[in-house]
């Protein structure tokens, strides 16, 4: 996908993105599973496999939280 992103299917789950963030180890994983729901995982460089937050989304929220990411402005 590019550089800094890795990808890996979960068979019968869904796919797993990791985004490396930084080279001490941080990186975020979001499991897009098949029933719609995302779930984003924060990982800390403090060498543990444990996540330091878990957060999980709708489709719909997902898609709110990237178009914030992406600089989409909102108007109510």
């Amino acid at each position: 996908m590019g550089k800094g992103v890795h990808i890996q299917e979960l068979p019968g789950l869904g796919t797993r993105y990791d985004v490396d963030l930084r080279s001490g180890g941080e990186r975020v994983s979001i499991v897009v599973s098949r029933d719609g729901k995302r779930h984003l995982y924060v990982f800390t460089s403090g060498g543990t496999d444990d996540p330091a937050a878990v957060v999980e989304m709708t489709e719909d929220q997902a898609r709110k939280v990237g178009a914030v990411l992406a600089g989409t402005f909102f108007v109510d």
